[in-house]
């Protein structure tokens, strides 16, 4: 699995300001540990060179929640547009602040004079040399306008954010670092001297003859190599990762790993909404073939660009040059042979294909120490990786909507399925999956032989996105045609039949090859028009029409009249998934991996059915007079939360005036509930929760007397309402003593798969006072769940009779379930959510401010419109307080 990230930013935030004399430099985070100390140093070595007191130090530990709290403090700032008290920052990486801070000031112009011991150090025995140079996680290093620099504390304040003021920029070029401790500098040097570019490197560099073993395909079975294929870690189901991640946080994620009604995880790329009223947004896909590289290295590299642009081409990206290049390089540097590799790699990608195909690479990464050594006794062990190169590649997107997935669509009549070869035929096995689970390389790799062929391909699936021709897209890449088809079948639940005459009289490479290319479902009407664009774009020598759907849920695959193979999607999805179920029921609790093994087994299972009661497109605020106000609602966090900002989304296009209101308002009195309406905890990592999901967000209301008495006061208000959710709702259920009516709300607790829970999920709205979920009763909804303990304890045998429930999981054919992972926590009665006897007061563990809006679900049905079902929820409260 790897993971890559993209983003946006304001023009106004491009560029860095200038640093005056006397700005005050900031490290901003986390304290300085014994962490990373080795990092530069063991990026340059092999592995085994070192001693163990280095290899230690080389270990990196993260702190994402105080990642949280720093990400924060910069949105306040940012939020504060040319007032904000930032004027130049970096982010802490390779060689800790001894980098950072210098790079800072040096890209001003400016020199620095710093105190060691004003850096936060959480290990005082720390040398000097561990202080200044080790690689501690989240932190930044800032120039802080001195003016501003208490509206800058007292952000930081506001967050719990850790901050040190280590130094003050200076006009000469010159860095001192002061060591009060011993009271010495142990840096004293002009920039120039410290950043100064060093002598070029020359590197003699010589190719040797790969290590190849060749495959032959004649000696094997095609149903052999399905089910070892189908297993191989790269092409198996990635679910035991993937549900483990919160893909819906922010609540601008339209398109993630998993598709369609039986949430498949087969996405070609990831889609993300940059706001949450228009269309518009960004667009990422990756590519890499690291295994090709043992045979070829330039080939691999080649073929991860191919391969990113074809897993982007399910997405409305328009012109190949909006689309922009990340490359992450792997070698072994220093090793003669992979030197040569090496080379041959930068330059096929940098000197060859990206500029024929008018593409940028504006950034990357290298990890050049890619190789391991011990002893084994007398013998000294090595085992070095092959060159490889990860691309991601990121491109705008004017309309999100505009993006097919491999989910094979039954809904459209008539469709034929295309497959576009742009191997021309070669079908070359090369460093394949196929080769691999046959313990051999292959002698011949597949790799980019035209650029133009490859621009042609992406032009023509703009064009095809432009007129709306594509049901369904799923590009060739790891396995080969097999498998993407076998993928696109799992996506939809439908079986293919086949036609492979035209492919190849050698069906195991025909199938398995890894070629660059890519299957489309098309409508059989629209069959002329899409060939006409395909042909304008160059690519008829690639087109071959392979097929169809069939009703049996069979892949079945032939030659001319001749069957070459034939099973249910069930099987291969069953032989698919084993891969995720083997490390599943190892890492977690094996009963729960047992029932989603069970669960994806099932050939009747009809998917997500949605059941909507009411119509969403039809507003209950159109009212007269509903909207000339604006009433009050606090949006309320706490440290590590993480869902505020798509929560105050909501409820602002409900006709809100949402509030950020963190507890330290509350505590310092900054901010009151005089005049509130409505009182929303959020979802997210409360102090990380390590004191129990929303614990120590519940305990230190409970424990501080003022913030007890402010939230009792509100509760008991009857004029408000309150909303706590997935974080919000376990605190909220801890706080029932404080709650009128509340008094027999359940416990959330671990989550019976003993693994955090990222889903789409179906649950129904039961009747119930819940205010917030007035009309919605009946109603089964798909909804996001993100949460590691929220599994619904109830205590005594009479406390569901005295509980108002009001949402509970339920299973594809709308029964209440606590089936794993239909109900993802293993909750009592499928209950996950409830509110108080009033039905003011209401608290659910999934995620409604995420999927508000229909865009941000991973799957909906292709008849909705804008406004998703849960949007209601927010209109309601605003009825509500009328």
């Amino acid at each position: 699995m790897i993971a890559g990230g993209l983003g946006n930013i304001r023009p106004g935030n491009i560029d860095k300001k200038p640093i005056v004399e006397g700005a005050v430099l900031v490290v901003l985070g986390g304290p300085s540990m014994q962490i990373g100390l080795g990092g530069g140093a063991a990026s340059s070595v092999a592995s085994g060179n070192l001693d163990a007191e280095l290899d230690f130090a080389s270990v990196q530990r993260g702190n994402p929640e105080m990642q949280r709290r720093c990400q924060e403090v910069l949105d306040r700032c940012i939020a504060l547009g040319d007032d904000s008290p930032i004027l130049s920052m970096h982010d802490v990486g390779a060689g800790g602040i001894s980098n950072a801070l210098p790079e800072l000031i040096n890209d001003a112009g400016m020199g620095g004079l710093i105190e060691l011991r004003a850096v936060l150090n959480d290990e005082p025995s720390m040398t000097p040399l561990a202080l200044w140079c080790n690689e501690s996680q989240e932190r930044y290093v800032l120039a802080v306008n001195a003016e501003k620099l208490d509206e800058f504390e007292a952000l930081c304040a506001r967050e719990n954010c850790l901050y040190a003021l280590v130094g003050e920029a200076t006009r000469e070029q010159h860095i001192v670092v002061n060591d009060k401790h011993f009271n010495n500098k142990p840096v004293d040097l002009p920039l120039n001297v410290l950043l100064g570019k060093p002598p070029k490197l020359a590197i003699t560099a010589s190719h040797q003859t790969p290590a190849i073993k060749a495959f032959n395909s004649s000696n094997v079975s095609l149903d052999d190599c399905v089910q070892r294929v189908l297993q191989l870690p790269s092409v198996a189901c990635k679910n035991f990762l993937i549900t483990i991640g919160d893909r819906t946080v922010t609540g601008l994620v339209v398109r993630d790993q998993m598709v369609g009604p039986w949430q498949m995880p087969v996405a070609d790329a990831a889609v993300t909404a940059a706001d949450y009223v228009g269309f518009t947004g960004e667009a990422m896909a990756m590519g890499e073939r690291s295994p090709v590289a043992v045979i070829d290295a330039a080939a691999s590299a080649k073929l991860a660009i191919g391969e990113a642009i074809t897993n982007l081409a399910c997405v409305h990206v328009g012109s190949i040059s909006n689309i922009k290049l990340s490359a992450n390089w792997m070698a072994s540097a220093g090793n003669r042979p992979d030197d040569a590799d090496l080379f041959d790699a930068v330059h096929a990608v940098g000197m060859e294909l990206a500029p024929a195909l008018g593409l940028a690479i504006p950034v990357g990464k290298d990890s050049l120490s890619m190789r391991t050594q011990w002893s084994d006794g007398e013998q000294e062990r090595i085992v070095t990786a092959p060159i490889s190169v990860v691309i991601s590649a990121f491109a705008p997107v004017e309309d999100v909507r505009r993006v097919v997935t491999p989910e094979l669509r039954q809904d459209c009549g008539a469709t034929e399925l295309l497959l576009i070869d742009l191997g021309l035929g070669k079908n070359r096995t090369g460093g394949s999956a196929l080769t691999q689970v046959h313990n051999a390389t292959g002698t011949v790799a597949p790799t980019v032989d035209d650029a133009e062929l490859l621009k042609g391909f992406h032009n023509a699936l703009q064009t095809l996105h432009e007129h709306g021709l594509l049901l369904a897209y799923h590009d060739r890449s790891d396995g080969g045609l097999f498998v993407t088809l076998a993928e696109m079948a799992f996506a939809g639940n439908v079986g293919l039949t086949i036609q492979i005459q035209s492919l190849s009289q050698d069906t195991v490479a025909a199938l398995f090859n890894e070629e660059l290319g890519a299957v489309l479902q098309i409508r059989q009407s629209q069959y002329a028009e899409v060939m006409a664009v395909l042909e304008q774009a160059g690519l008829g020598d690639a087109l071959h029409t392979i097929g169809t759907l069939n009703a049996e849920k069979q892949l079945l695959i032939q030659s001319g009249r001749t069957v070459l193979f034939s099973d249910t999607i069930s099987a291969l999805r069953t032989a698919w998934w084993q891969t995720s179920y083997q490390m599943q029921k190892r890492r977690d609790n094996p009963a729960c991996a047992e029932a989603e093994l069970q669960c994806i087994s099932r050939e009747d299972d009809p998917g997500i059915t949605p059941v909507v009661t009411f119509d969403p497109q039809q507003s209950v605020l159109d009212t007269p007079g509903i909207l000339s106000h604006k009433p009050k609602v606090a949006i309320l966090r706490e440290q590590g939360v993480n869902s505020h900002v798509e929560m105050a989304a909501c409820f602002a296009a409900a006709g809100f005036e949402p509030l950020d209101v963190h507890v330290n308002d509350l505590v310092h009195g900054n901010v009151s509930f005089d005049g509130v309406k409505g009182l929303v905890a959020c979802g997210g990592f409360s102090y990380g929760d390590v004191l129990g999901a929303g614990g120590g967000w519940a305990k230190r209301v409970l424990y501080t007397p003022k913030l007890k008495d402010v939230f009792a006061e509100f509760f008991h208000r009857s004029d408000t309402f309150s909303l706590g959710v997935c974080n919000g709702c376990q605190m909220m259920s801890q706080l029932k003593s404080l709650v009128p009516g509340a008094e027999h709300w359940p416990s959330f607790e671990r989550n019976a798969s003993e693994q955090y829970e990222a889903r789409l999920s179906t649950v129904e709205i039961y009747e119930s006072p819940s205010v917030l979920l007035t009309d919605m009763a009946g109603s089964r909804l798909p909804v996001a769940v993100a949460h590691g303990e929220g599994r619904v304890q109830l205590n005594t045998p009479d406390q569901l009779q005295k509980l108002q429930v009001a949402v509970g999981f339920v299973d594809n054919h709308g029964h209440m379930t606590e089936e794993y992972p239909l109900n993802p926590n293993g909750s009592a009665h499928g209950i996950t959510g409830v509110c108080s006897n009033d039905g003011r007061a209401t608290i659910l563990m999934p995620h409604p401010e995420r999927v508000a809006r229909s865009v941000t679900h991973s799957w909906k049905p292709p008849q909705w419109g804008e406004r998703g079902p849960w949007s209601r929820l927010f209109d309601n409260a605003r009825v509500y307080v009328s």
